[in-house]
């Protein structure tokens, strides 16, 4: 199996700001052979996610830094081409934290190892809408956020795969969904695709006062997904009693320095009222992965849950996918085609 070729792409140096040509680089990689209880795992889809950004950099945070000289991290959804495990066989689909490689060597007992049952969906769904993405929208708000009939919900990257689901579950239970997204054609088609009540474009000026008119009875849960201004506008808004599930602010993710950077939990603990927030990880309910997954599959399944995704062909044009993905030139889900 050695003679298998492997490009991977890795980290070269940590960025300061935006990422920069050289920070990642694309190797070869030899591959070794597999022990017994692992599996090779080749990468159909890969994820991008904002999340990636933040490990970049040496910093305390609720993951470990990436290492200097290793693969990026990431999820793929891929098929079994080699086993040497009782678990999985060739020729199975998994999705697993496989990183920005082609080819993957995992150990059988991984944790975040799930097979994958295409059920008539799109594989790459499962990254998706489907996908750890979705889980964290629909548990950030359901659990977190508490969302009820008759509330008002706000959610800032709407046309995203967490924005996505957030708005969609919220009209399922009954709630006035209002998203806000980078430019017209983003607002458009979450509100006449997806189905929002309204969607606001925060690059147009006025974020508070359109917030104003979208939500006459204030905000009562606000899934937080981008900090900065937008929630600076949104936190004035707040009803007694909302909550604010927190699952990231992609704003701050490119700023040098992170100690310089104003969190929401700042801006939500200066209110004289400070409403109910945290930051949540979707692992906390690592227990109804699969219950989550097999329900936003169906919905996908039924047309009930729309997403809509941006592809880059290839691990050579991943890290400008990515880079693309920071300043919110993807329209929905991030994906990397790597091989069919």
């Amino acid at each position: 199996m050695s003679d298998r070729n492997n490009q991977a792409v890795v980290l070269n140096q940590r960025p300061q700001g935006e990422i920069q040509d050289g920070d990642l680089g694309l190797v070869n990689m030899p591959l070794r052979d597999l022990k017994e209880g692992e599996i090779l795992i080749q990468t159909l889809w890969l994820s991008l996610d904002p999340y990636m950004r933040p490990r970049l950099n040496d910093a305390k945070s609720y993951m470990d830094p990436q290492g200097i000289g290793e693969v990026i991290t990431g999820e793929s959804v891929g098929r079994i081409v080699e086993s040497r495990s009782e678990k999985f066989a060739v020729g199975e689909l998994v999705t697993s934290y496989s990183g920005w490689q082609e080819l993957s060597i995992c150990s059988d007992q991984t944790e975040s190892l799930y097979k994958v049952n295409p059920n008539g969906i799109p594989l790459q769904a499962y990254l998706g809408v489907a996908g750890m993405p979705g889980r964290t929208g629909y548990l950030g708000l359901t659990e977190v956020g508490k969302a009820k009939a008759g509330e008002t919900v706000v959610v800032a990257a709407a046309s995203g795969p967490v924005g996505t689901v957030v708005g969609q579950t919220a009209k399922q239970l009954g709630c006035r969904a209002v998203g806000i997204a980078g430019g017209e054609e983003k607002c458009r088609y979450v509100v006449e695709e997806l189905g929002f009540d309204a969607c606001l474009d925060y690059k147009s000026g006025d974020l508070l006062e359109k917030l104003k008119e979208a939500c006459p009875d204030g905000i009562d849960v606000y899934f937080e997904n981008v900090g900065g201004d937008v929630t600076k506008a949104v936190a004035q808004l707040l009803n007694s009693g909302a909550r604010v599930p927190i699952c990231g602010y992609v704003s701050a993710y490119n700023a040098t320095s992170m100690g310089d950077v104003e969190t929401p939990f700042h801006i939500l603990g200066a209110l004289a009222e400070t409403p109910e927030h945290r930051f949540f990880l979707v692992n906390e309910w690592q227990d109804r992965h699969q219950e989550i997954t097999q329900r936003l599959a169906e919905g996908v399944k039924s047309g009930e849950l729309k997403y809509r995704e941006s592809v880059a062909e290839g691990l050579e044009n991943a890290v400008e996918a990515f880079k693309g993905m920071l300043k919110g030139k993807n329209f929905g889900k991030q994906l990397v085609h790597i091989a069919d």
